[in-house]
């Protein structure tokens, strides 16, 4: 199985959700870290349902509307914890465009590469504002456990945040002297 499948039996095992509820989870509460498709997600929630890791019910909303409400299963959940305790793989290098594009800034005037470290700045800052109020809204003395990864994660986000913006301005002013 790859990875998608496992987040995805993940999800479903913190709770039961539609293939729309995973669409949004993707583009909202996990997109720092793993983004999918919906495509994808439907993709592998067939695959899911087809290796009895995961079953459905159909609900009727309204009059008409009929929509699948996913739950893991006991072969999911089983699935999904061997999985947890493997080792992880070696770190890999993320793809970064504005990275690469640095890498031939030759391209550019000083003036233009100004002008992207101000935009990534930009976008640094403002993801940087919203962790920080997802962040504030813990109480960390008093996280609970289902928790307890979303505060871990956000926190280090924030920390890598902090440091890119660092490394920016630092970036900035060497450009700009």
């Amino acid at each position: 199985m790859n990875t998608l499948a496992y987040a995805i039996l993940g999800l479903i095992d913190k709770d039961k959700v539609t293939g729309y509820d995973l669409t949004k989870i993707f583009s909202d509460s996990v997109a720092d870290f793993w983004s999918a498709k919906q495509s994808q997600i439907y993709t592998e929630l067939k695959k899911l349902v087809d290796a009895a890791l995961i079953e459905y019910e159909v609900v009727i909303q309204g009059e008409v509307l009929e929509k699948k409400v996913y739950s893991i299963t006991t072969k999911g959940k089983e699935e999904l914890a061997a999985w947890m305790h493997e080792d992880e793989p070696p770190l890999s290098q993320s793809k970064d465009i504005f990275k690469l594009r640095l890498y031939f800034s030759e391209q550019l005037t000083s003036q233009e590469l100004c002008g992207k470290f101000e935009k990534q700045l930009e976008k640094c800052q403002l993801l940087l504002t919203r962790y920080t109020i997802k962040f504030n809204e813990y109480d960390s003395s008093d996280i609970p456990t289902a928790k307890i990864g979303d505060y871990l994660l956000l926190k280090g986000a924030i920390a890598h945040l902090r440091t890119q913006i660092e490394w920016l301005n630092e970036s900035l002013a060497y450009i700009q002297k």
